[in-house]
């Protein structure tokens, strides 16, 4: 289970004395927290899927990919390296990405199967590509993967 991968690797962490590390799997592990909090009222009493856990690390990264960018543009290139060791960390959690070529088969698919046709079909072919890919694939891209799909 993720949240069990991701406690073994803070307590490995901890021992090392890897202070970076330790941080940001400490934030994980809050966030994590939250959304269980956050999932209780609708009756999730033992906590958030793996699948919601790899969303939430996806958007992890995203915020700091934009904190990057952000900071490549000031000039600290301190804080860059930083936000990029965080990054690589909670991407260690992440499964193996899906390149372009392999997304493009796998919205194609879903296509299929959702019976798509049109851009107002979108949302049903992203609902069923987050089910079946959650982790997987950036679904940023695969949005406009799926509008240039659907539109030709």
């Amino acid at each position: 289970m993720l949240r069990e991968s991701i406690k073994n690797q803070l307590v490995a962490a901890l021992k090392e004395h890897d202070e970076a590390k330790v941080s940001i799997l400490r934030l994980i592990n809050a966030a994590i927290k939250d959304k269980d909090i956050a999932a209780r009222p609708a009756g999730k009493t033992d906590g958030i899927s793996d699948a919601d856990i790899l969303q939430l690390l996806q958007s992890m990264i995203k915020q700091r990919k934009e904190s990057i960018e952000m900071y490549e543009k000031g000039g600290r290139a301190d804080l860059v390296a930083k936000e990029q060791g965080e990054v690589n960390v909670i991407a260690s959690f992440l499964p193996k990405q899906m390149d372009e070529a392999a997304m493009r088969e796998a919205i194609k698919a879903v296509i299929a199967q959702t019976g798509a046709a049109s851009i107002k079909d979108m949302g049903k072919v992203m609902g069923a590509l987050r089910a079946q890919y959650a982790g997987q694939m950036d679904f940023g891209q695969a949005s406009a993967l799926i509008k240039e799909m659907l539109a030709a």
